[in-house]
């Protein structure tokens, strides 16, 4: 049974399409210490179907409006893709506290304006990393941080197969779509190898950095091959440790996701599994100190009310982000720059050097 606390943050909800049915309709409805208080979308159909659902208190077809009321103290901003930066830029310029859909944006200055206006305006800014709310994950982080002492080494893969549809379909209900949705001008997924390293490459990077810490080079190599495409990526971390990440897309096989982490006293190794099942990582945490190996069960493992309920917390408890912040989120676009850097010129890319660009 959800129980609600009795402070909850009120979250206005931009966006009523597929990813907010999936997912942050849920979350709303079953964090703990937030409510879906109010809703848009451009589309009136969709929003007076998903406002009878899902019970807002208020739903706006406007966005400006929404921001205007200031009953409204965060967004979640679910949305396509290229209108991410952008609302999350309107969001905060209105004093709202933003948890905005990966990735946050595909331009280093606009990252970089987002930053700064966070700063002045004093509000807390997410990127929608939910993988950091898996229990398991969120484990190792809080192993390697503490048992493991100095890191030598972190390797992760991040592959999703040719046979996950098969598997969402099942587990997921089938989105109501509009005709009247509001689209970017482009067609986001004409070029693959650019969207599949930002919807899928983003979260290998963020988790990379969420365990094993701020990403100081990339090497990279892309092969595509019979519809497949496989990154393959030489990483150094600023603290020392080197590491190897892989990302392919079109795999032949289960979906296969994972990590794993050596240093001085201890390691660690994981599967993850299929986001939609909301099922914990599978985490193996070995401490040379009492030759034993540690795991935890993650029973709770919705992601994505978790990260809601993270933000809520640092909000309204001031309690520590555990969710990626926009310096963060400003890291992670670094390095997918650094990754299409180095696929196109075969050399190595150091993120301290990339000022601006745009994926």
């Amino acid at each position: 049974m959800v129980r609600k606390e009795e402070r909850l943050l009120r979250v206005g909800l931009l966006g009523c399409g597929p990813i907010a049915q999936f997912a942050h309709f849920e979350a709303c409805q079953k964090a703990r210490n937030a409510e879906l208080y109010a809703l848009c979308d451009a589309a009136d159909d969709l929003l007076d179907r998903m406002a009878t659902i899902w019970q807002p208190r208020r739903a706006y077809r406007d966005y400006d409006a929404m921001l205007a009321d200031p009953a409204v103290e965060a967004i979640l901003i679910a949305t396509a893709d290229a209108f991410h930066l952008p609302m999350a830029l309107r969001a905060v310029e209105a004093g709202k506290h933003v948890l905005v859909e990966k990735p946050m944006g595909t331009s280093l200055t606009d990252c970089l304006r987002l930053q700064e206006l966070t700063r002045q305006q004093q509000v807390h800014v997410q990127v929608g990393h939910m993988k950091r709310f898996d229990p398991g994950i969120a484990h190792a982080r809080r192993f390697i941080r503490d048992e493991v002492g100095e890191l030598m080494s972190y390797n992760g893969w991040y592959s999703d197969n040719t046979h996950r549809y098969t598997v969402t379909d099942n587990v997921q209900p089938m989105p109501v779509l509009s005709a009247r949705a509001l689209k970017p001008g482009h067609d986001e997924k004409a070029d693959k190898a650019r969207y599949y390293l930002l919807a899928h490459g983003s979260h290998l990077l963020d988790t990379a950095r969420f365990l094993a810490g701020p990403i100081g080079s990339v090497r990279a190599r892309l092969v595509q091959k019979f519809g497949a495409y496989h990154w393959m990526l030489q990483t150094e971390f600023t603290n020392g440790a080197v590491g190897h990440l892989d990302l392919t897309i079109g795999y032949r096989g289960d979906w296969h996701e994972g990590f794993s982490a050596a240093g001085q006293w201890g390691s660690v190794q994981a599967k993850t599994y299929n986001p939609w099942y909301f099922r914990g990582s599978d985490v193996s945490c070995f401490s040379e100190r009492d030759a034993m190996y540690h795991q935890v069960l993650g029973a709770d493992a919705h992601f994505y009310r978790l990260q809601l309920e993270g933000m809520a917390d640092t909000i309204l408890n001031e309690l520590p982000q555990q969710g990626t912040t926009v310096a963060e989120g400003l890291d992670n676009v670094r390095a997918m720059l650094a990754v299409q850097q180095s696929v196109a010129t075969g050399q190595l890319v150091y993120l301290d050097n990339l000022q601006e660009g745009e994926l």
